[in-house]
């Protein structure tokens, strides 16, 4: 049994590639689900997506990763050479130490984000949901939240960072002279919608609308931020209002298309437009950004934005990796001692078999009346001779050029804490 990952992040893939292998939250536990279907060994497993990446972990044996490649690239509708060129593969130690980067924030776009330790609890759930974690991956999840957890409350690495949200207000802000006099749209009403909403609400912009297909949610939203609830069907009539829109749905294709874009653009007489696609999927065709009046910015564009380099920001990812390694190797001892568990249970079950033979041999005798310090004689040689069988027979049959090693580990095996032969190395 080996623990893999499998995935692609946005280091590795753009982000229409990724788009591909976005998965919404309800998602989830089907596609696990799917996966034990298609592979006969009936793995462990569980999926995070999020707008950055998407990870297949496992614990299965290890020739489980190409029939999981096949099956996570015929979901994205790719080859499995296309996938597997933007695609990596982490096994063991090193899979954990991803898991563990990733769960920290050490492997986001923005250095520290908190949001995705929140994605990768709910991921957990899901698989847990479905039925696919098991023992292994419960382990080496709680593990990296554990470490995510000491790397928060040791470290500063969340203290040197800039979010998405707030790369997306610094971009804005070289733009428009004054966001006091710009209103804003935001699409969506998920999290990072939210996130997006706080950091523009706190310039104070003239005016801010939230749209979402549920018009409820968008009130709830709209209503903390004192903005206008509008419904997602209306949105083409009155994106022409709007100087700043910025999108965030679970929409599988795009909601703003170029027609509805130009239509604005010449209502607004050209008037520019800021536009943020914070989505995976797009929410936004990416046409729209050849349009001369159009700022059009991705999650990808956004990686730019964010600085946060320093002394600071390195001594505490040095740290934090420091806790990270700590953490990765008292996983890999657990995982080398659960590989032994199945011989340990042989191993008792084979010394029961033999005490349970040598214990009715011994009261048959008893009861015919045999001396009880011969029966005990007889019982101690009878154990001993089966425990020792088969090293005896390994000795016996090794061949020349293998023999010492053979005796060497016999040795280790029997004789420790003992002076050992000429036959043993020291």
């Amino acid at each position: 049994m080996s623990v893999f990952a499998l995935g692609l992040n946005h280091t590795t893939a753009p982000v229409d590639l990724r788009g591909r292998f976005a998965f919404t939250v309800e998602q989830l536990g089907p596609t696990l689900q799917s996966l034990r279907e298609r592979l006969s060994l009936r793995p462990e497993a569980a999926l995070i997506s999020t707008c950055n990446r998407t990870e297949l972990y496992c614990a299965a044996p290890t020739d489980a990763v190409h029939p999981a490649m096949d099956w996570l690239a015929g979901l994205g509708g790719v080859g499995s050479g296309e996938l597997a060129r933007h695609a990596y593969v982490l096994q063991g130690g090193q899979a954990a130490r991803h898991a563990f980067r990733v769960a920290s924030g050490l492997d986001s776009m923005v250095l520290g984000e908190p949001q995705i330790l929140g994605q990768m609890k709910q991921a957990v759930r899901e698989a847990d949901a479905a039925g696919t974690l098991g023992t292994t991956l419960h382990q080496l999840f709680q593990r990296s939240f554990a470490v995510a957890k000491e790397v928060r409350t040791s470290t500063e690495i969340g203290a040197h960072s800039i979010s998405m949200a707030a790369a997306a207000v610094r971009l804005a802000g070289q733009l428009f002279e004054d966001l006091r006099e710009v209103k804003v749209l935001f699409v969506g009403a998920g999290e990072m919608i939210e996130l997006a909403a706080t950091h523009f609400a706190a310039k104070a912009p003239k005016a801010m609308a939230v749209a979402n297909r549920t018009l409820e949610r968008g009130e709830k939203l709209a209503t903390h931020f004192s903005a206008e609830a509008m419904r997602l069907v209306d949105l083409p009539q009155r994106l022409a209002e709007f100087d700043i829109v910025v999108s965030c749905t679970a929409s599988s294709v795009p909601i703003i298309g170029l027609g509805a874009v130009e239509r604005a653009l010449k209502a607004r007489k050209h008037r520019p437009i800021f536009m943020v696609d914070l989505a995976v999927p797009r929410d936004i065709e990416p046409e729209v950004s050849q349009l001369s009046d159009v700022y059009l910015y991705t999650v990808d564009d956004l990686s730019a934005v964010v600085q946060t380099a320093g002394e600071k920001r390195q001594a505490a990812v040095a740290q934090a990796e420091a806790i990270i390694e700590t953490g990765v190797q008292s996983f890999v001892h657990w995982l080398d001692q659960r590989a032994s568990v199945p011989l340990i249970q042989a191993l008792n079950a084979q010394a029961d078999s033999w005490r349970e033979t040598e214990l009715a041999r011994a009261r048959k005798a008893l009861a015919r009346g045999e001396d009880v310090e011969a029966v005990l004689d007889a019982l101690s040689r009878g154990l001993t001779q089966k425990m020792l069988h088969g090293a005896m027979a390994e000795l016996h049959s090794a061949s020349p050029e293998h023999r010492e090693d053979v005796a060497e580990t016999v040795s280790r095996l029997f004789l420790r804490g003992t002076s050992r032969p000429n036959g043993g190395r020291r």
